[in-house]
């Protein structure tokens, strides 16, 4: 067993060295071998598989920010899950009252901005009126 703080994260720093030099290995070979052709079909942005229209730089509604998020939001709720439910027979009803809490604000926000309309793109990009 691990005497001294160095011996602990020893092998942590060693596979986080042994990786970088993996991947820069790999990029570094690549680059290397790898065989470059300019053209300009290569150099054409894509977008799957249709040929791109207008400009990079339009401006995107308020919603779609939104939903991206919501996105993020529901999967930190997940993350969150995980090791809950792991350490869920230890904590027992402290953890069964701490998950109803938690769920509870989430699904507060989640109607919250459904009332909104936030979800109805319908709208194109106006909220809902009261």
């Amino acid at each position: 067993m691990p005497q001294t703080y160095a011996e602990t994260y020893w092998p942590v720093l060693l596979q986080a060295l042994i990786a970088m030099a993996v991947a820069a290995g790999m990029v570094g070979i690549s680059y290397i071998l790898g065989h470059k052709v300019r053209n300009r079909v290569k150099d054409m942005p894509y977008e799957c598989g249709i040929v791109p229209t207008g400009s990079a730089r339009e401006r995107f509604s308020v919603k779609f920010y939104l939903v991206g998020m919501l996105f993020i939001l529901f999967d930190i709720e997940a993350i969150f899950l995980y090791p809950w439910a792991v350490v869920y027979r230890e904590l027992k009803m402290f953890a069964f009252f701490e998950m109803l809490v938690f769920i509870a604000l989430v699904l507060a926000g989640f109607f919250y901005i459904w009332k909104k309309g936030a979800l109805d793109w319908s709208g194109a990009g106006q909220p809902r009126k009261r």
